[in-house]
């Protein structure tokens, strides 16, 4: 299965497909089957996110939001688009990638005109797009169906998601790259999914922490993210605090490029 779907790459890239974005669009509809065939795969990116947002609104009932002015309801929201962008992006992204690389995909791809960055990028088209799609009708039924309120800055709220993908997909390549099997992918991305969720302001905001804990839990990877989202969706962060957010994002992103540029493996491990 998967060296048909090289070979239909590899078809696309050396048949005319000469322009950036046809060699991308050829990579993305390879992944798409990929990932539609692969039942697994696809439940986790479909029904995980809302299944761990319906579960964290429950378990919010226990927790005292009365210091930061939100409602359960707008945690799990705002907290879920985080969740899709951790689940959909970041897990997702790093089986696929370990799992074209031990399947000879990458390799193959390279002997092509497709350059690396194109590899990578078509790689996470699909689950970028599913991801962004996902977020979307977050905001849609929070808004439409859950009586949240309208995105009060939806340019910040959009810049949130699109730094996000841009980031979880950089992270999984460099996940990846120490990831043996794709087997293991679940036990190397577990960290960075239980870190986010605990101290990133997911589904207990940094305002609800000791002071001291919440110091530490903003340098994480997703609070930047997570602080973006936030403030364009419900407004409330001052023009530091998304400065800061805003560096954070950035100092991980290239944090994550330079990691997959020095050590991203496109050779299968032994």
């Amino acid at each position: 299965m998967s060296t048909a779907v090289a070979q239909n790459r590899e078809t696309a890239a050396e048949g005319g497909t000469t322009t950036r974005a046809g060699r991308l669009g050829a990579l993305a509809r390879a992944e798409v089957t990929m990932l539609v065939r692969n039942r697994t795969m696809l439940f986790m990116a479909l029904f995980m996110p809302v299944f761990l947002i319906l579960s964290t609104k429950a378990s919010l009932k226990n927790v005292d939001l009365g210091g930061t002015g939100l409602s359960i309801t707008e945690v799990a929201l705002t907290g879920g688009i985080g969740m899709v962008l951790l689940m959909v992006v970041y897990m997702n992204l790093t089986s696929s990638y370990t799992a074209r690389r031990e399947e000879l995909v990458l390799k193959r791809l390279r002997t092509g005109e497709v350059s690396d960055p194109e590899i990578l990028a078509g790689t996470a088209l699909p689950a970028a797009l599913l991801a962004l799609v996902q977020c979307v009708l977050l905001v849609v039924v929070g808004v439409a169906v859950l009586d949240v309120s309208t995105p009060q800055r939806p340019e910040l709220l959009a810049l949130g998601a699109l730094a996000g993908l841009g980031l979880m997909a950089a992270l999984a390549a460099a996940s990846a790259s120490f990831t043996r099997t794709v087997e293991s992918a679940q036990i190397t991305t577990l960290p960075m999914l239980l870190i986010s969720a605990m101290g990133s302001g997911l589904f207990v905001p940094l305002e609800a922490l000791p002071d001291k804990v919440a110091s530490v839990c903003e340098l994480l990877p997703m609070t930047g993210i997570v602080t973006l989202v936030r403030s364009g969706w419900l407004g409330g962060a001052s023009g530091g605090d998304l400065l800061t957010a805003g560096l954070n994002t950035l100092a991980w992103t290239v944090l994550a490029v330079f990691a997959v540029k020095q050590w991203f493996r496109w050779e299968p491990r032994r």
